[in-house]
């Protein structure tokens, strides 16, 4: 009986009833997955593994995998490298104090307005692709900058197109656009950040005046965190809770969370307006380019027409009216508008995670350690447990990118056509790549900086700055946590509505399939199967990620039922968090992965192609085999297959690692951008090294 396939759990005597059943499905696989001398084929394995050096390698060309990557939108973006590059004195130095990368980045920002021409506000509403794409260019150049900018289009500018309505567009539009009204995003308070239901800021409205009055009831209601507003702002969009007087024993209506423009500094003096306090926030662990501060208000009064009324409206005569019919609606309407910020962060952070990847593969693609005896020392990259740490990231780097771009892509469609499913999809595709990217990222941070030993501690070489600066796109737009509890309840919403006989949205329709094939009992015969050319069959590998997704919800959903009885809805809920936490991490895994299989199906060159199904297949089979345990209880992958898929993982990192330039490469992030001696893009050990010793004084 070929060695490939044997039953090894069980130790049964061949002639007994069990052995016979076993042998026959055995047999069974070999009709349906057929391999000529298995044995064979398993010893074949074993021998690629060892002599991987001398195997075919593949050979990629860059320059055809970098315009696929890269889209239409590269003469933008070269346009700002080449900018910033021309001034020196745009340049963010290492060690800067938190004054001047202040003063620095406010002078970037409106050096790349006023100087190199760049125009952001339109591409908001006509090619937000575009807006994307000068966002991540940025974000290359100083990621305080990016923040800073981000604050003013996506956020201030944001809030005034999508909130507003053509009177707010008409007035404001030009001057967000050329910075003469520098503004902030005023919705995190002290006391509340992510529930933003729970904001106690008021804005009462008095019909005797025809005005509204901000007022900050309690500490616990200070505008906390407030870009632009320690020091530049001149304008904010405060989210308030609209509250109409009633003429009765309530005394006022509340009609839930609305954002009004407040100014907040006069526009020629640059002075704080009356009832207006500001406070710096201080020193941060990163970002210090940006001025975060604290707002109070205090009984200020602002004109009717500086409610962002598209929800909803206030008459002269303190009437409300909303094509909205409740708070609840039209607080997720609100929220539904603002999404842009959590795909932006999404984007940046794929930014981030090709920088480190490149520097960090570089440097260890020239830095050499130890070796045989008597001969030269290997590269570090050329060490087994470095392409284990490196290579996963960099498929993952690309992985993400193919993602990040098809959620940019929806987003621009539900801006264009306003689709209401399309606006709940966006909603919570977006809070979980937003938390499943920027978790990663934090963490890859670290481990591409451990990677390159005592010099990727240097802050010339850039990991230290980039880990701080990143670090709180785990927190801001929705801590993480908080965004992947909003993907489960909307997967536990189509699991209900998929029994109610209800539609699917279109990221959820996977699971139309999955839950009624998926949920059976594995089949005994693939879950043997080993060879290579079913393990990196993308059908496996999706029929895999969908088939734990579909379980961990069923399980969800049963163990929520369950609790609910007793602990109720909300204890119920937090009893089951950590599975709920699971579930949403392995849908997103599960979308991601699509993206990449659709992305690589779709490369019109044929060498690119291959290129990206290699780099394809390490992210799928290492997700897998990083949760093997789940797949091993529940017997969806035998002994042998998880053996076979270890092995597979650590071949193709092997394989990835000899096209690793080219696939860094094809990031095509300028020396100048990357702003790391041991990251450059250079020919020679010497070179690198000399740059090193020169930047550091030598």
């Amino acid at each position: 009986m070929d060695s490939h396939i044997r039953n090894q759990s069980t130790g049964d005597d061949e002639d007994s009833g069990d052995s016979i059943v076993v042998r026959r499905i055995q047999r069974l696989s070999l009709h349906l997955n057929p391999i000529s001398h298995a044995s064979d084929y398993t010893q074949s394995i074993i021998d690629t593994l060892s002599c991987a050096s001398k195997t075919k390698q593949l050979s990629l060309n860059t320059e055809p995998l970098s315009d696929y990557m890269r889209g239409k939108y590269v003469d933008i973006q070269e346009r700002i490298f080449d900018y910033f590059n021309s001034r020196p004195d745009l340049q963010t130095p290492i060690g800067i104090s938190m004054d001047d990368h202040r003063e620095l980045c406010y002078r970037q920002l409106v050096s790349l307005i006023k100087e190199a021409g760049i125009k952001p506000l339109r591409y908001i509403t006509e090619d937000v692709e575009k807006y994307f794409a000068i966002l991540e260019a940025v974000g290359s150049i100083d990621m305080s900058l990016a923040i800073k900018f981000g604050v003013q289009y996506s956020l201030w500018g944001g809030s005034v197109l999508n909130l507003g309505t053509k009177k707010h567009r008409e007035k404001y539009f030009e001057g967000i656009d050329n910075l003469e009204y520098m503004g902030c995003f005023a919705m995190t308070e002290l006391h509340h950040g992510s529930n933003v239901q729970g904001l106690q800021t008021t804005a009462l409205f008095d019909p005797l005046t025809d005005e509204f009055i901000i007022d900050t009831p309690n500490d616990g209601a200070i505008k906390w965190w407030i870009g632009n507003a320690a020091l530049h702002g001149k304008f904010a969009s405060v989210f308030a809770r609209l509250l109409l007087p009633t003429y009765d024993d309530k005394g006022v209506s509340d009609m839930g969370v609305h954002a009004f423009i407040v100014p907040i500094r006069d526009l020629e003096t640059h002075q704080t307006l009356p009832g207006i306090e500001i406070h710096d926030c201080g020193h941060k662990i990163g970002l210090n380019g940006v001025d975060n501060g604290a707002l109070r208000f205090r009984s200020v009064r602002i004109p009717r027409e500086n409610l962002l009324n598209r929800m909803g409206d206030v008459s002269r005569d303190g009437k409300y009216t909303s094509g909205i019919p409740t708070v609840s609606k039209r607080f997720a309407a609100t929220l539904g508008e603002l999404v842009g910020g959590r795909v932006g962060l999404a984007f940046s952070s794929v930014s981030v995670l090709k920088v480190v990847c490149t520097i960090a593969i570089r440097y260890s693609m020239i830095r050499q350690q130890f070796g045989p005896p008597k001969k030269p020392e290997m590269l570090i990259l050329d060490y087994q447990s470095h392409q284990h740490r490196l290579m996963p990231m960099l498929a993952s780097a690309y992985a993400f990118h193919f993602a990040a771009k098809s959620l940019m892509g929806k987003y621009s469609d539900m801006k264009k056509f306003q689709d209401d499913k399309e606006i709940g999809d966006i909603h919570s595709l977006s809070s979980g790549l937003k938390a499943y990217i920027t978790t990663y990222t934090a963490k890859a941070l670290s481990v591409c900086r451990e990677s390159c030993g005592g010099h990727g501690y240097a802050a010339v070489n850039r990991f230290g700055s980039l880990r701080n600066d990143h670090d709180i796109f785990q927190t801001f737009e929705g801590d993480n946590t908080v965004l992947l509890q909003q993907v489960a309840g909307d997967l536990l919403k189509q699991y209900q509505e998929k029994f109610q006989g209800g539609t699917l949205s279109v990221t959820w329709n996977y699971l139309k399939e999955s839950m009624s094939s998926y949920l059976s009992q594995p089949n005994p015969v693939t879950s043997r199967w080993e060879s290579a050319d079913h393990l990196r069959d993308p059908k496996f590998q999706l029929d895999a990620f969908r088939y734990r997704t579909s379980r961990l919800l069923q399980t969800a959903a049963v163990r929520l039922q369950k609790h609910s009885k007793k602990l109720g809805g909300f204890g119920a809920w937090n009893r089951c968090l950590n599975h709920l936490l699971t579930l949403s991490e392995s849908h997103i895994e599960t979308v991601i992965l699509t993206k990449f299989i659709e992305a690589v199906q779709s490369c019109p060159d044929e060498n690119s192609r291959a290129g990206l199904k290699l780099v394809c297949d390490l992210y799928a089979l290492d997700r897998i085999w990083n949760d093997i345990g789940t797949y091993r209880n529940v017997d969806y992958v035998a002994p042998n297959k998880a053996k076979a898929i270890h092995k597979l993982t650590e071949y193709l990192s092997f394989q990835v690692r000899n096209i690793a330039k080219e696939l860094v490469d094809a990031f095509e992030l300028p020396d100048q951008v990357l702003r790391a001696p041991i990251g450059m893009k250079s020919t020679s050990t010497e070179e690198v090294y000399t740059h090193y010793t020169q930047i550091v004084g030598f």
